[in-house]
């Protein structure tokens, strides 16, 4: 079986505040926040943080009723998604579909740290949000 996906890229965490998260997670790692981002379209702010190979994404809603608002008004602060690296987002996407997995959206989008996303429907993924990843080149 070839592996296409590359690595974990970063795993996802629901706060309610990054002015709060951000001190707590650097005194946690040890390291510091290399990016804070925002993203307008999806409603988040967000900071990085590198852990080896990986990275912590932060993520804080920005706007009344947005999607991480609404998750952590369900099940609180904590672990929101998996990403996974990928070389070539659409043709994963393509294999992933012919596999029987459904996404949330068909059709990648722009998100934070320079990445092409798009995220899988928890319920073909055994209730695990997952992200695909893709650095735009």
């Amino acid at each position: 079986m070839n592996r296409i996906m590359q690595k974990i890229e970063h795993i996802g965490i629901a706060v309610n505040s990054l002015e709060k998260s951000i001190p707590l997670f650097e005194q946690l790692l040890g390291t510091l926040c290399y990016k804070t981002e925002s993203i307008k379209s999806e409603n988040v702010n967000t900071a990085f943080f590198k852990t080896g190979d990986s990275k912590i994404e932060l993520i804080e809603g920005s706007a009344e009723g947005s999607v991480i608002q609404q998750f952590i008004e369900k099940k609180g602060e904590g672990i929101h998604h998996i990403a996974f690296a990928t070389e070539n987002i659409e043709a994963e996407i393509k294999r992933l579909k012919s596999l029987g997995f459904e996404f949330i959206q068909d059709i990648p989008k722009k998100g934070a740290d320079n990445k092409l996303i798009c995220f899988l429907r928890p319920k073909s993924t055994n209730g695990v949000l997952v992200e695909l990843c893709q650095e735009i080149v």
